[in-house]
């Protein structure tokens, strides 16, 4: 498949507890879906030390920012896994990617996120062949294009 859009949207909304999240989104996921590759879900997760509301400070959203920026491209440049959210608030940020090898996936991310001090950062894997997280996430927040 061609380089990966960069088509999203940045919605606010709560966690359980009722502290803010920021979800965003990728749109024109549906080649990706249809191709019946991309089956297993990956879940990066990165807690840290937030302010009153779970938010991270300036510094650690700017580390935050850096290092999801270089996986976004990694697997923009090579679409193994595509990142299709992301979530920051209440203590975390999750990264959530759709995979189709998990051996390349793996090479990949240690190559992006090399420049970049040992981050606290921890995976999950899990199949997803239906796209369920995505759906549900794309149905709950996604902000109509604009064009």
């Amino acid at each position: 498949m061609a380089r990966v859009k960069s088509d999203w949207w940045t919605t606010p909304t709560e966690s359980d507890n009722g502290r803010p999240i920021m979800v965003t989104g990728r749109r024109d996921m549906e080649p990706y879906i249809e191709s019946g590759k991309y089956t297993v879900r990956i879940e990066v997760t990165w807690p840290y030390d937030g302010d009153n509301s779970g938010m991270p400070d300036l510094a650690t959203s700017k580390l935050m920012g850096d290092a999801t920026d270089a996986i976004v491209n990694a697997f923009d440049r090579d679409p193994i896994a595509i990142v299709t959210g992301i979530y920051t608030g209440d203590n975390e940020r999750n990264i959530v990617l759709y995979c189709r090898n998990t051996r390349v996936f793996e090479s990949i991310f240690n190559k992006a996120l090399e420049p970049f001090p040992l981050l606290p950062i921890s995976l999950y894997l899990e199949d997803d062949p239906e796209w369920n997280e995505y759906r549900e996430m794309r149905d709950l927040t996604e902000i109509a294009d604009e064009e």
